[in-house]
């Protein structure tokens, strides 16, 4: 769903859908449809976009065969679905990743997670951005994907934060070629949480202050933000500053007190916010109330969709 900013630039609004339980590109399409009449029970007709957060063997298979690819943007668009965002971050909710480090063997396996000190972390996301090309509506050039906080504090000695350096150069370097050969752009956001590297609004700019910034940002979950740091306003001033775009916003508790970080993020051109997913667990049922507080802040829906009765 398309809203348009006071200052004029389209902030894009999805609702977040899990597709972690899907393994192939066939078991996707089916958990997509009842996905779809659920959304549409909540909006009958209208644009909805949609962000997809996919399982690793998923993801694979879908950046391996471009006719899965092909059908699968044919299905949202017969739907009325639209992607801008893939998520990567791990669902703490249950039901999406859940970060394996504790042998090399574990975190190579392409079918499990792991941090960005693994292999099999920056393989995903390059998988994600080559979906996400494809899904991208016809008129867009960029999208974005999250990703998690690097990895746990407490396990980020030396030579984790040496492999990690060496998987985000190559994510940056992915992205760029990417980039250069579809001639659409994906940027990626880290998203800060309690007990990862990037904690902090200071731990965050210590950790990034030397990645390709046209490519690579942050992602915010309001919800952490307000919960855990002391002044989320000047945190979010604190990395922008730095010169780190906040790349996507989550909201993951609508009862959270959002509103005003969000307005404040928006307000922030150095912030380069172009994406809002509304990921809860009442998913679409949150949509019609984030939308409504989304106007009342001053952005005005370009496509009004239509409440289901």
């Amino acid at each position: 769903m398309r809203l348009r900013h006071p200052s004029g630039r389209i902030v894009h609004l999805s609702c977040g859908v899990s597709l972690v339980h899907a393994e192939t590109p066939a078991d996707g399409l089916e958990r997509l449809e009842a996905t779809a009449a659920e959304l549409r029970s909540h909006f009958g007709t209208g644009l909805l976009g949609v962000a997809l957060r996919l399982s690793y063997p998923l993801a694979a298979a879908l950046a391996d065969d471009g006719r899965a690819r092909t059908r699968l943007r044919a299905e949202l668009d017969a739907k009325g679905l639209e992607v801008v965002t893939l998520s990567g971050v791990p669902d703490a909710e249950g039901g999406g990743e859940n970060t394996v480090t504790t042998t090399d063997d574990a975190a190579d396996d392409p079918r499990l997670p792991g941090d960005w000190s693994t292999p099999s972390r920056v393989r995903h996301t390059l998988a994600l951005a080559r979906i996400l090309v494809d899904l991208l509506p016809f008129e867009e050039v960029r999208g974005a994907i999250a990703t998690c906080g690097l990895g746990p504090a407490t396990e980020w000695d030396e030579n984790h934060q040496k492999a990690g350096a060496r998987h985000i150069s190559r994510l940056s370097g992915g992205l760029a070629d990417l980039a250069w050969r579809v001639g659409r752009a994906v940027r990626c956001g880290f998203e800060p949480g309690p007990g990862q590297v990037l904690d902090s609004p200071e731990a965050t700019v210590a950790a990034l202050t030397r990645v390709d910034k046209d490519r690579l940002g942050v992602c915010l979950d309001l919800a952490t933000v307000i919960r855990d740091w002391p002044d989320p306003e000047a945190g979010i001033d604190r990395i922008t500053d730095a010169g780190l775009s906040v790349i996507t916003a989550r909201i993951t508790d609508p009862a959270s007190g959002w509103q005003p970080i969000l307005r404040h993020l928006l307000a922030a051109d150095t912030a380069r916010t172009e994406y809002v997913d509304v990921d809860t667990p009442a998913g679409a049922a949150d949509l019609p109330y984030v939308l409504e507080e989304l106007t009342a802040i001053g952005l005005v829906p370009e496509q009004q969709p239509c409440t289901a009765p």
